[in-house]
């Protein structure tokens, strides 16, 4: 999966300058299997991931997902979904919670709040976008918890928002541990159960 910060004169996609696309113009854009988002009015694009990236979408369904569901914790939603948030309208998270506490922001057919955990999941070519763009994008929208899954050194970031706008350094859990999140205390994930059992494991 690659990202790319979509040129102003772009043939492909019509729409305003640079740092000026907003919500109405997201709207309007192609449903042609990529993935748009907009941060500060600056679109992104990111295409089709892998199947491994894919997969590890699908564990976090699994082991957090599901028993947040079981467990009446919150509500979670995986990408493609449109999260509109300050500074951010919209951004397609790979996996988003929402504790049932805040289920309020859930309206429209889109999630118009800022979710208490988003997950994303690297692949080559948006390492930089997730580790640099996001994470400061996220943290000044006020995301309390942010965590980055990565495929190629088996492990987890987990990072807390430590003031407006400012993360922690991040917590790395790696195979051998478990990670947890302050807004599902009682869902510890197996690090390595993300990973395992991929049929592809091509990043």
């Amino acid at each position: 999966m690659t990202t790319l910060i979509i040129p102003t004169d772009a043939p492909a996609v019509v729409g305003p300058p640079q740092g000026h696309w907003t919500y109405t113009e997201w709207e309007a854009l192609p449903d042609d299997g990529n993935r748009y988002e907009i941060m500060n009015g600056t679109l992104f694009m990111t295409t089709a991931p892998s199947n491994f990236h894919q997969w590890i979408v699908m564990s976090l369904v699994q082991y957090i997902g599901l028993p947040a569901k079981e467990q009446e914790l919150a509500f979670t939603f995986v990408a493609p979904i449109g999260v509109i948030m300050p500074g951010c309208d919209p951004v397609q998270p790979d996996f988003v919670v929402i504790l049932k506490a805040n289920a309020a922001i859930i309206r429209d057919g889109r999630i118009r709040g800022v979710p208490d955990l988003i997950i994303e999941v690297l692949s080559p070519g948006n390492r930089a976008y997730d580790e640099r763009v996001k994470l400061a994008a996220y943290a000044a929208a006020g995301v309390p918890e942010y965590a980055i899954v990565d495929p190629q050194y088996r492990n987890v970031s987990r990072y807390r928002l430590r003031a407006p706008g400012r993360y922690d350094g991040p917590f790395v859990a790696d195979e051998p541990q478990h990670v947890a999140f302050d807004c599902l205390p009682t869902i510890a994930v197996p690090v390595a159960d993300l990973f395992a059992g991929a049929p592809d494991t091509t990043l």
